[in-house]
């Protein structure tokens, strides 16, 4: 985890992870009107996020990844498990 790449792969489970356990407090707020949950994971969510972005464009520079890659490696944060499958196909296969 000592490589911006390590790191890039931690963001990534750790993203995708936040991700889904937002959806779960989803209910939470809007059923049962319970908010608190959802606004904490909404937030550790959003700075999961943002640092998986800027690690995805870091990582992308180093090793002179295409934009294409790029582009997959940045669109996989805005579906859920995409960040899981990212890391298992193209993030595992650059370490």
């Amino acid at each position: 985890m000592k490589t911006k790449l390590g790191q890039l792969r931690v963001l990534a489970i750790t993203e995708g992870v936040s991700y889904l356990l937002l959806a779960l407090t989803m209910p939470l707020k809007y059923m049962y009107e319970i908010g608190m949950p959802n606004k904490v994971v909404g937030m550790i969510h959003g700075i999961l996020f943002i640092l998986y972005c800027i690690w995805i464009l870091i990582v992308a520079k180093k090793n002179n990844w295409s934009i294409l890659k790029t582009l997959v490696g940045l669109a996989a944060s805005l579906l859920p498990f995409a960040t899981f499958i990212f890391d298992a196909k193209v993030l595992k296969n650059e370490a």
